[in-house]
């Protein structure tokens, strides 16, 4: 999407409405949960953790919600969620991931798929458009940090790929597999990160026209306003005038 990283997950979470506040809440909770049930409960000790409680503190969730959503991974009655992954087509054949947490696959595949078929898209079996992304890790840190020449120093000191400076912020990437090893480095030499996570990154993006730009944004929207949907990832971009349409 033109002036937006091609990394960053393009709901756009950020500046959302105060109504849709709680439903986000809800979803970072989730997301807590599971990282505190996968690994150990300390943030220090659990990769995954830690940056859930950091995507949290951005989004200004009350401390209270984030120790609770971790002693709840410590129940036995709590809630047991599944990952997962469905891929597919929207308009105009851009492709699409959806991460989901959910207790209930039934439901939740039901749901994106009929969401998928009415946008016009269609829901496809899982790799059939993965392979057109890259898995890698992504360490997020806000504009004054330091100007990108100092941030690409930062980059190969802490062993990133590369560093991506805009006038949103600085983006670290690194392989998948490193995110925890830089993510720890970075915050020595810079602080705590704005965040970190791993994310799809499109090899190659596709320029939509405005007419079919709109309709997968439609479907984006209805993806992320589903209480199970974590994350959506694309490979299009939008053309300058409805990125200011949209912005407006």
């Amino acid at each position: 999407m033109a002036g937006h990283s091609q990394f960053a997950n393009i709901m756009h979470r950020k500046g959302k409405q105060d109504a849709k506040r709680s439903k986000l809440f809800s979803k970072l909770a989730r997301e807590i949960t599971v990282a505190a049930k996968l690994g150990l409960p300390d943030p220090n000790m659990n990769a995954r953790l830690r940056a859930a409680i950091i995507a949290a503190r951005v989004e200004n969730m009350p401390k209270d919600n984030i120790d609770r959503a971790i002693k709840k991974a410590a129940g036995a009655d709590g809630e047991n969620y599944d990952e997962i992954r469905y891929e597919g087509y929207g308009p105009g054949g851009v492709a699409l991931i959806v991460e989901a947490l959910t207790d209930n696959r039934n439901r939740t595949a039901s749901d994106v798929r009929s969401y998928f078929t009415k946008a016009g898209g269609n829901l496809a079996e899982t790799g059939a458009v993965s392979f057109m992304f890259d898995r890698v890790g992504v360490v997020e840190y806000d504009v004054d940090k330091g100007t990108p020449d100092a941030m690409l120093e930062a980059a190969l000191e802490a062993g990133a790929d590369d560093c991506l400076s805009s006038e949103d912020g600085h983006e670290f990437v690194c392989a998948a597999e490193n995110l925890a090893e830089v993510t720890k480095a970075l915050e020595a030499l810079l602080g705590e990160a704005r965040k970190s996570s791993l994310v799809w990154r499109p090899q190659n993006s596709i320029a939509v026209d405005d007419e079919t730009g709109e309709k997968l944004m439609r479907l984006v929207d209805t993806l992320d306003d589903h209480d199970d949907v974590q994350h959506v990832y694309a490979n299009f971009e939008l053309s300058d005038a409805l990125m200011a349409k949209l912005a407006g």
